[in-house]
């Protein structure tokens, strides 16, 4: 096995760096040429080899070397099949392009590459450089093989602008790229850190629970030891089995509030909580199987520092809103921002809430959810939902009649950033 894992990284280094340069070989052939009669040529080939190294991390050099093999193997065999040169005189004329890749290659060799692609910027002008440097090292080699009528100084102006165009594309393609996999990786962590959030007061709720259980049972051990010393024995070991309990919970708390209190950033825009909780949710739609239609309404916006809080919040209303609806329908998450209360709203087209169940649908226990077995849920989501909301000194209603609606109330003082 010790020796199987670098063999198959090995092989699959390999593959890639394979694939890096028969894609450059390709993409050479869609081409300008900016010289008349001159076999000078600038191709995609050059802007697929950038990204790919970007994207994947292989060894540049040798990637470099495979990739001027196979541009100058495919260039030769291309053109001996259109019969346009013998075999030799088209190896050749493709020398200098596969120079190219060497010394571009090389180039970003040289460099902290890996540190330089968290720099977009200085991407760009790395690869602009690197660019005008394997372009004249082409232009040259051209000059000395076959073509001493190039002037290579008078295309310096044209090497710099078209090494321009195409790193600072290839740099921003990438640039986009890797913001949305951010996106995406912080949008997982906060979704996490919110469920986290949940379970952390689900925990403290059962810690005042237990702390209630082990006073009980200690004072009826203090009752039992005057009346029989074996069940008086029996309600301390009790006792004691249930202060272990709840110092297990006390460690767990610890952990998961060192967790749930770390900041993903300094806060959030509620416009961006809201793309988050609708994109997370349209999945969970998906996955259901539904044909859920989503609206999203904020007419006004500012950061906020209660962003778990609010997805834990938020996430809760919109499941049960999927889960609501049988098939087909809408979900509306709106905000409304006052001077001193924010208002959020999830609404819903589903199958409604009996009148006589709102007073009783935030109680903990209460549920309407069983398994494919029959078996009710915890029916704690809304219970601990409502906790949370008091939490932030707000509240919470429910109305169901066409639509179901859920209204969430919190003062702003304790959802919005202090400015600086």
């Amino acid at each position: 096995m010790e020796t199987t894992q670098p063999l198959t990284k090995i092989t699959n280094t390999i593959l890639i760096m394979l694939a890096i340069a028969l894609l450059t070989a390709i993409g050479s052939e869609v081409k300008i040429m900016p010289f008349d009669n001159a076999p000078f040529r600038f191709g995609l080939g050059s802007i697929i080899f950038f990204f790919a190294l970007l994207i994947r991390p292989v060894p540049l050099l040798p990637t470099g070397i495979i990739t001027a093999i196979t541009v100058i193997t495919w260039r030769t065999g291309f053109n001996s099949l259109q019969n346009e040169h013998t075999t030799f005189a088209s190896f050749i004329e493709y020398i200098p392009a596969g120079l190219f890749y060497i010394v571009f290659a090389l180039c970003l060799r040289v460099i902290p590459f890996e540190k330089i692609k968290k720099h977009p910027f200085l991407l760009g002008l790395c690869g602009m450089s690197f660019e005008v440097i394997a372009n004249t090292s082409e232009h040259i080699a051209q000059a000395i093989l076959y073509a001493p009528q190039l002037n290579t100084s008078n295309s310096l102006l044209l090497f710099g602008l078209v090494g321009f165009l195409r790193s600072f594309f290839v740099v921003g393609l990438y640039s986009a790229i890797t913001l949305s996999e951010q996106k995406k990786q912080l949008q997982q962590l906060m979704t996490i850190q919110s469920g986290l959030f949940v379970e952390a007061l689900y925990i403290k709720k059962s810690m005042e629970h237990v702390e209630q259980l082990t006073a009980n049972s200690y004072q009826l051990y203090k009752k039992l030891k005057t009346i029989d010393s074996n069940l008086g024995k029996e309600a301390l070991l009790i006792s004691q089995e249930i202060h272990e309990v709840k110092k297990d919970q006390e460690r767990i708390y610890a952990g998961l509030s060192k967790i749930t209190n770390k900041k993903l950033t300094d806060a959030f825009l509620l416009s961006d909580l809201l793309s988050y909780i609708v994109e997370a949710n349209q999945n969970y739609a998906q996955l259901l199987k539904k044909d859920i239609h989503f609206k999203t309404l904020c007419s006004n916006d500012f950061k906020t520092k209660e962003h778990i809080a609010l997805l834990a919040i938020l996430n809760n209303l919109m499941a049960n809103a999927i889960e609501a609806i049988e098939q087909q329908g809408v979900i509306t998450l709106a905000v409304n921002i006052h001077s001193d209360i924010t208002e959020f709203i999830v609404e819903d087209s589903g199958m409604g809430i009996a009148k006589h169940l709102l007073p009783v649908i935030f109680d903990v226990g209460y549920t309407s959810k069983f398994n494919t077995l029959g078996n009710a849920s915890t029916g704690i989501g809304l219970s601990h939902t409502s906790t949370i909301i008091e939490n932030l000194h707000g509240s919470i209603t429910v109305t169901s009649e066409v639509l179901t609606r859920f209204t969430v109330r919190i003062p702003t003082i304790f959802l919005r950033e202090e400015e600086n």
